[in-house]
Formats: structure tokens, sequence, C-alpha cells
């Protein structure tokens, strides 16, 4: 039997970037046969931080409280309210105000299952059919940008991106690095921001796919265009700052009534926990709790539960510091080391400079296929990437080449895992520019 499908059902069952990445994914850690995986957005296995998770999770499962008090029961024996767990947003204000004197009340944070959960409500509350007419728009100033994005709205895609500009640039003294910078004079003068059907301002920090961080004098800059147009300035920091922290150049952490901060307990290594944070004026924490409330009635509190002691006394911004980041800075050198020995006669090939999460985006310049056939090609190899196409949220690609030229490929895997991976990578694209 063929049941026939509402327009929402028709659109959230067509194929997507980010069913694609996700099916990969599980497909492959349920496999018999070795696969590469370098191209999920899973974090990596830690040892010591997992060890700290497994730590807690056994002081709270044996806390003496009598059963029905017990944490770990109740954390998913009972609802929280739709904002979330109560316990987990006070440790989150404290924490905030400590260490960046916000000033935060409890009001201004709402929580979500993750973060890709947040953003679909954002998304659908700022763009989309006004009451006034208007169908309103997200600005991505910078493509490429998450997969995840691209297919969040209820109705259609509202988004507007601005092609980049692309830096040559060194990094750790070496040549064939490029830098994506956001091209102001292209964005402020869109016919859409200043005809008012831009409903909100988003980027991620760093940015996934490329692992690029936006400057601050950029930042700046956003923050300045979305004030103007009184429009909300959406930052996604799942690899920012102050937890995973994964951010290897200079970069400052702000927030005020028209900045909403999101922030996920993923990339800490509770990518299963499915715990999103969201920092904002109360006008929009309000919104996301009555949007929890209908969705999911409220959100998972398990993952904060775990990060709540660690938020009280700071250990999670101090593995952050002395686990996290240098872990992914270690991955990140040895994956560049690999690289360049792989296309060290090949100057086509170029890498983004990589100054933060769990990625590197490779550049095959002027590469005879489409990275979506490269993308099948290493697949049946045994080894999995993600083609860049999905990651130009907003932008006609047709006829844009470099759109079709790059590959996001993960570093939160083992050093064998790297070398066959990028070993794979590197035979099959130097015989296809040898062709």
């Amino acid at each position: 039997m063929t049941f026939k499908l509402s327009k929402f059902g028709e659109k959230f069952t067509q194929h997507s970037g980010i069913l694609q990445l996700m099916d990969d994914l599980g497909n492959a850690l349920k496999s018999n046969k070795p696969v590469n995986m370098l191209g999920g957005g899973n974090p990596a296995f830690i040892k010591e931080i997992n060890q700290i998770y497994l730590d807690i999770l056994k002081n709270i499962v044996d806390d003496k409280h009598d059963l029905a008090k017990n944490p770990a029961l109740d954390s998913v024996a009972n609802y929280a309210t739709p904002q979330g767990d109560k316990a987990f947003i006070d440790a989150l204000v404290n924490f905030f105000n400590r260490h960046y004197d916000w000033q935060l009340t409890s009001d201004n944070i709402a929580l979500t299952n993750g973060s890709q959960n947040a953003f679909f409500y954002l998304f659908n509350l700022f763009s989309g059919k006004f009451a006034d007419g208007r169908d309103k728009a997200i600005l991505l100033p910078l493509a490429p940008e998450y997969i995840g994005y691209s297919d969040a709205h209820i109705d259609d895609k509202h988004f507007i991106a601005v092609q980049p500009e692309i830096d040559d640039c060194t990094h750790d003294g070496q040549d064939g690095f490029f830098k994506y910078r956001v091209d102001f004079d292209k964005l402020e003068t869109l016919d859409a921001l200043n005809n008012g059907n831009i409903g909100a301002i988003c980027c991620s920090r760093p940015t996934n796919p490329t692992g690029n961080v936006l400057t601050d004098d950029e930042m700046a800059k956003l923050d300045k265009i979305a004030t103007k147009y009184q429009i909300p300035l959406i930052i996604d920091n799942a690899y920012g700052m102050p937890f995973p922290n994964i951010i290897h150049t200079d970069a400052t952490l702000t927030w005020h009534d028209n900045v909403i901060l999101c922030f996920s307990l993923s990339k800490i290594g509770l990518a299963g926990a499915r715990t999103g944070i969201v920092v904002a004026h109360p006008d929009v924490v309000k919104a996301i709790s009555s949007l929890n409330a209908i969705v999911n009635l409220a959100p998972t509190r398990f993952g904060g539960v775990i990060a709540t002691p660690l938020l009280n006394d700071d250990r999670l911004k101090q593995l952050s510091l002395t686990h996290i980041r240098p872990f992914y800075r270690t991955q990140s050198d040895l994956a560049i080391k690999l690289l360049k020995k792989e296309f060290q006669d090949f100057p086509q090939v170029k890498i983004h400079k990589p100054e933060g999460a769990i990625f590197l985006w490779i550049w095959f310049e002027n590469l005879p296929i489409k990275t979506q056939q490269l993308y099948e090609i290493l697949k049946n190899k045994g080894t999995l990437i993600i083609p860049s196409e999905h990651f130009f949220v907003g932008l006609d690609t047709e006829n844009y080449r470099h759109a079709h030229e790059c590959i996001r490929m993960s570093i939160a895997q083992s050093d064998d895992v790297l070398q066959k991976g990028i070993a794979c990578i590197g035979e099959t694209v130097r015989s296809l520019y040898q062709v």
C-alpha cells in the first residue's frame, strides 16, 4: 500500500544531505566491514573525558537518596518543564555570569533536544511567511555553512547566502592553504536585507564544515548590521567557546539582547544525550519553551545531570582547554601532514586554514568530476567523506564550480583511520587528475 503524504510529509521524507550523513554514520557503525569513517560529525572518543562522565554517572546512580529522588533515575523518570531542567539552567546562568558577566537570569536560557532541534525552532520562528505578507529568509553571511541547516524549514527553503571571498594563506609556515572571508560589500547591498525580507542572520563559529573562525571584527560588523535592521544575530557555538572550545585562534564571545547564542553538549562527547542550549532574550526563550511543549512535551534531562557538576566547579571549561581542544589540534596536525604527503606534487589541492572544529575542508581545484561523484567512488572503497554541494546553503550552485570541488573530512578518528582514509583519498584523487 502506498500512502499519500501531505506537503509537510513530502518535504521531510525527500533526500537530504543531513539524512545522507546520518545514514552513512549509522550504517558504518553497525557494518561488519572496515570503514574509514571520515564523513560523520560524531565527536571523538577521548578516554580521559569519558572516564570523567562515567565517574559522574556512577556517583549519581549510587546516590544514597531514596529511590524516588535518585538524580539519575529522576532525570529519566520525570519530565522537565518545557523550558528545561531547572538545576541545569541555574548552573548555566551562574557559569556564564561568572565568566562573562552577562547578567543572565533563568529567563534567558532554554534547553532543546540537541542544537539541531534549536535551529529548527529558530529558523521557523524568524523566517517564512509573516502576518504582514512578507516572506522572510535567514541570511547566512558566509557559505559554505552547516549541512543541517538546509532542510530545517517547514515549507520550502528560506535561506540567502553570499559567496565568500577566498584568500590564499599559510598555516604554520606552510603554503597550500586558503581562508574564506565574509564579502561585506555584497552582503550589505543585498536587496532582501535592504527591503526588510531578512528575518535573522546566522553563522556557525567555528564554521562547520570548514573550521573557519570568523574574526572578532567580522562578528562586530554582523552584529552592527543585525542591530541596524532590528533582526537577531544567531551564533552557532556547537564547537566554540567556552565548551568544547575547539578554537585555535584568538576569538571573543559576546552576548546581548539582540544576540542568540546556541550551545551543545554533543561535541564535549555527549552527542547521544541530545542537549542543546539557547541563550537569548526572554521572549525567544518563551517561544522555544512553547515549541518544546508542543513538539516534545519537554527537553531531555540526562545530559544536564552529567554536565551540571562540571559547570558548577568549572571542570567543563578546564577540560575543554586541557583535553578536548589539544586532542583535535593534534589530529588536525596529523591529517594535514598526511594530506601534504599524498598531494605534495598537486598545487590544485588546498586545505582551508584549520582554525577550529573537528573537520578539515579540502579544495580540489579544477577536479575533473564533482565531489558528489567522488563521494560515491570513495564510499565504494570503504572511505566516507561528505561532498561540498550540500554545504552551500542559500546559494545557486549550478554555475558555481567551487561548490562542487571540496570535501569535508572528519579528524575525530584514530590515527590508523586517518592514515588509511587519507591514503584512499590521495590515491583516488591523484588518478582523477592524471586521466
